[in-house]
């Protein structure tokens, strides 16, 4: 079911390169042929990092260049690939700049990829008052902060860890809308969804295959992991499977990191795109999904999927939390495109998450039974 026409949306893949013919999106050196996504751009680290005391944001007087001045430890170059430790917080200037029209903001969000390695990552803007959001009319330099949580990492100039979207004025569905579009095209393979301001979804923890697998949980004092390596890395020397307990239940031990997997089979339709979303601060002390972005075209079946379920990236807070099986752990948010992109997710692009089940991220192989 397409939209009705609107001029409000997603800006669409051609959309977005048009916005970089016309310089509202600026680079360094020009785009890689696949930068550009169904529905957003991958965002590019620059040629120097800067190890910082702490976190923070610039206010609406500050740019977040004076912030660095003032907070650096040290500089590292990037040119030839670095290491970025755990516990550290950095900042990394993008080879992206922006001068947006007046109509257009935008937000940020992790790569899928980024937030399975718990990579802790935000996009941050001059005078900004909030972390991954784009004022309308913005104009400036982007920057990402960076912090390592579970494994140390090595990137380099041109590593990708963040994507943004761009939007004009509101797109979000309401609930209502949400119910028609759920209704004509079945957005969550479960007869009675949850279904308000957002889809609810729940964690599985019956388990998947003859193992009854529900996840893994992240191992300590690993090697580094270079982000830009696909299937490098031997699974079991990262992370320790879990099966599925007879009681339906995982306890997430503070400080520990978890994937697991959504209850649900998910689809985006094409003409949509969708944002994962906490589902209420006040149900749990965890935090799910560091990378929140869903493609048009996610486990569609046109584009190759038949629903892929969602990854979900888990980490306890300060103390130890009981999940049950099918414990409501987050909402999809659905944004209508402004049009329907060239190329939908998984369509010739090389999609690294289409028709999932439950999946580490593209670093890792199994050389090993497990």
């Amino acid at each position: 079911m397409p939209p009705a026409s609107s001029s409000n949306g997603i800006l669409p893949d051609r959309m977005i390169a048009d916005l970089h013919k016309q310089g509202a999106i600026a680079a360094d050196i020009a785009f890689a042929s696949d930068q550009i996504q169904p529905a957003s751009l991958d965002l590019r680290l620059g040629h120097s990092a800067f190890r910082v005391r702490a976190s923070f944001l610039p206010g609406p007087k500050t740019k977040v260049a004076d912030r660095i001045a003032q907070l650096k430890l040290h500089q590292i170059d990037l040119s030839q690939g670095a290491v970025l430790e755990t516990g550290c917080v950095y900042i990394v200037p993008l080879m992206e700049s922006l001068a947006l029209p007046q109509d257009i903001a935008a937000s940020a969000n992790p790569k899928s990829s980024t937030g399975r390695l718990d990579v802790f990552t935000r996009v941050i803007a001059d005078q900004a008052r909030g972390f991954d959001r784009i004022e309308a009319g913005y104009r400036g330099p982007l920057y990402a902060e960076i912090s390592p949580k579970t494994f140390p990492v090595l990137v380099r100039a041109g590593s990708r860890l963040s994507q943004i979207r761009f939007r004009r004025g509101h797109a979000t569905l309401n609930a209502t809308a949400l119910r028609e579009l759920h209704r004509a095209e079945r957005l969550v393979d479960i007869a009675d969804a949850d279904v308000g301001d957002g889809i609810a979804v729940g964690v599985d923890l019956a388990g998947m295959g003859d193992r009854k697998l529900v996840g893994y949980r992240a191992k300590r004092h690993t090697g580094v992991i270079d982000v830009d390596r696909r299937d490098g890395y031997d699974v079991l020397d990262f992370w320790e499977p879990m099966s599925a307990r007879p009681d339906g239940n995982l306890i997430l031990d503070p400080d520990e990191f978890y994937i697991l997997a959504s209850k649900e089979a998910v689809q985006v339709p094409p003409d949509y795109a969708a944002e994962m979303v906490p589902f209420d601060p006040l149900v749990g002390e965890f935090r799910v999904h560091y990378a929140g972005f869903f493609d048009p075209g996610f486990g569609y079946a046109g584009s190759g999927g038949r629903g892929s379920r969602a990854v979900l990236e888990v980490r306890s807070r300060e103390v130890p939390f009981i999940l049950e099986d099918g414990q409501i752990v987050g909402r999809l948010v659905y944004e209508t495109m402004i049009g329907r992109p060239d190329t939908l997710y998984g369509t010739g692009i090389g999609s690294n998450y289409q028709a999932q089940g439950l999946k580490l991220s593209k670093h890792f192989r199994f050389d090993r039974a497990a």
